[in-house]
């Protein structure tokens, strides 16, 4: 159990960072600055695979308990239980800001939409007034 506990806190040591790098990517984006979304997300594909990782080797932990990890079970499971809580607590707040941070790119995505159908009737109206001109 001691295995898994040392786990669960490097999982949410990952997790911390998965967290601290939505929030500099959102402060980015509030202020418009979208260029750096696609090295944003390769940052959140590396720590994904490392958490992936990390609970890989918790299964193997909880699939092979040495005699020792048996023994110290019952004074491990509260240590279990606030590393298990605090794991919740970061998910639920990172799902918090990946819609944040899908709700300003889908803003931003239909900002441009619309400034690309005013360019378009923009173009309509210059080419209506050229062909009067010409005529």
């Amino acid at each position: 159990m001691i295995r898994t506990v040392q786990l669960l806190n490097e999982k949410n040591h990952f997790l911390e960072k998965f967290m601290s790098l939505n929030e500099k990517q959102i402060a980015r984006l509030e202020k418009g600055h979208f260029d750096q979304v696609e090295m944003f997300y390769n940052q959140r594909e590396d720590l994904i695979k490392i958490i992936k990782y990390i609970d890989s080797e918790i299964n193997k932990a909880q699939i092979a308990p040495t005699k020792k990890e048996v023994s110290h079970e019952g004074s491990d499971r509260q240590l279990i239980k606030e590393c298990l809580k605090t794991k919740d607590s970061y998910t639920s707040r990172i799902l918090d800001q990946d819609m944040q941070v899908l709700a300003l790119i889908d803003q931003a995505k239909s900002q441009i939409i619309k400034e690309l159908q005013e360019v378009r009737l923009g173009k309509r109206a210059m080419a209506g007034y050229k062909s009067n001109i010409a005529s």
